[in-house]
């Protein structure tokens, strides 16, 4: 009886042992470090939900100053000057498509940014 104790005993820390380690990993796996999987979930949920600027928001490619471009991400002196020097913009694509920034930069600044069409401009298309 002794000897079936024994191997008793033995499984059951086996066990005990085991559960903890798949225990451990599965909290690694579901969260930071530092942090906790409902505290992810609540500040993921919170980004999700977050309110987009608005169009009036927006910064004007068209008609804003050096130093409120020099105020978005990723856009210094240089790249302020050669946004108002290709002024005017039909989009936002412009800055890219015409070779003002690189890719990389525009997609920093993309949503911070709008193009927007002065009534009687002679950039956009005519009507048909």
């Amino acid at each position: 009886m002794k000897s079936i104790e024994k191997k008793l005993m033995a499984q059951i820390a086996v066990l005990v042992f085991a559960l903890s380690l798949v225990n451990s990993l599965s909290l690694a796996q579901t969260s930071e470090p530092g942090g906790t999987a409902p505290a992810m979930l609540a500040a993921n949920l919170a980004l999700a939900l977050a309110p987009t600027p608005a169009a009036a928001e927006k910064l004007d490619l068209n008609t804003a100053t050096k130093d409120q471009l020099k105020e978005l991400p990723g856009i210094g002196d240089a790249y302020s000057q050669k946004i108002i020097d290709g002024r005017p913009y039909r989009t936002k694509l412009d800055l890219v498509q015409k070779k003002i920034i690189p890719q990389a930069t525009y997609d920093k600044i993309k949503d911070l940014v709008i193009a927007k069409q002065a009534k009687g401009d002679k950039t956009a298309p005519a009507p048909k």
